[in-house]
């Protein structure tokens, strides 16, 4: 073999071992927010943090809710930039009443909007409550690039939650349980006693700490209320909107990536649910949040932080 042949076998090798062994990078990604077009509007977005490691992506609550609480995560954006935005139609986005966009593939595809404005080649997933659910559709249509999936508090079936909601109203003082029932019975939610009832539910399995708000929440975002009610309903406890019959739950037998379930001690997402859940996907993880409710990013932060924190560990390591 002549020192030429010699040569080129070798170039063919190296070229050969960066083909098959080397991983996409993942873009430098800098402290900022920005807006992105999509289908009936913008979306404002944020990134917390900077640098080339794995960054999270967050998707929020509501639906109609904001990303405000992702700030919470900011001892995680020291070493991972972690991306929030608002969906269309509140928080700092383009705001809307249009009933045809309330669709869950619209959603799934801001999503998308952001992972490839943002030109991520691979990230960790996290979802909240109805954010939860879309973490999910999103895995199940573009699974590409997650290396890790976390339900935080997470929604994935209304006949589920509100089989818990029954659940824990049924632990209630009389008085509110009635309150419950009888605007139930009458589809009439706009009175005192129920709006009562539905602050009292959410002092004990909602927020069940006083808010905190976060240094950097410094920007006035706020929910959209049409979105909520038209999708869901008029409290966590009575669904009467377009995802009434919603329910997701055997996608989670497809998740085929390290994934962790965490919820409240006293969230509407009962532990006891989100641990029978974490078992439909080989090797997830289950963290039980000590006194917490739903909210659990404000009634013990550090708790949900280092669940995450550690679960982001693993992977890396």
């Amino acid at each position: 073999m002549t020192r030429t042949s010699i040569y080129y076998l070798l170039f063919i090798l190296f070229i050969s071992s960066c083909t098959f062994n080397s991983k996409p990078s993942n873009p430098f990604l800098y402290q900022k927010q920005g807006l992105i077009a999509v289908k009936g509007g913008k979306i404002w977005y944020g990134i917390m943090g900077e640098g080339d490691k794995t960054p999270i992506l967050c998707l929020h609550g509501g639906p109609g809710g904001t990303s405000r609480s992702y700030y919470n995560l900011s001892e995680i954006s020291n070493k991972h930039p972690v991306i929030f935005f608002d969906q269309l139609g509140s928080g700092l986005s383009d705001h809307h009443q249009d009933t045809t966009l309330l669709k869950v593939d619209l959603f799934v595809e801001q999503v998308k909007a952001i992972k490839s404005e943002l030109k991520l080649n691979e990230f960790y997933l996290l979802g909240s409550s109805w954010g939860a659910a879309l973490a999910l559709e999103y895995y199940k249509h573009y699974p590409k690039g997650i290396k890790g999936i976390i339900f935080n508090s997470p929604y994935f079936s209304t006949p589920i939650w509100t089989n818990d909601a029954a659940v824990l109203i049924s632990k209630l003082p009389d008085s509110i349980q009635n309150a419950i029932y009888i605007a139930e019975k009458d589809s009439v939610f706009n009175t005192s006693s129920y709006i009562a009832a539905d602050s009292y539910f959410a002092s004990k399995h909602g927020r069940r700490k006083e808010f905190i708000k976060h240094p950097y929440d410094t920007l006035i975002s706020k929910r959209n209320n049409f979105i909520y009610n038209y999708m869901w309903g008029p409290s966590e406890f009575t669904a009467t909107g377009t995802l009434k019959n919603y329910d997701n739950v055997e996608s989670l037998k497809k998740v085929t990536i390290p994934a962790l379930f965490t919820t409240g001690e006293f969230d509407e997402a009962r532990p006891e649910t989100v641990k029978s859940l974490s078992k439909l996907i080989e090797g997830a993880t289950f963290v039980s949040i000590p006194d917490a409710g739903h909210f659990s990013l404000n009634d013990n932060r550090p708790a949900v932080v280092k669940a995450i924190q550690e679960f982001i560990d693993h992977q890396e390591n």
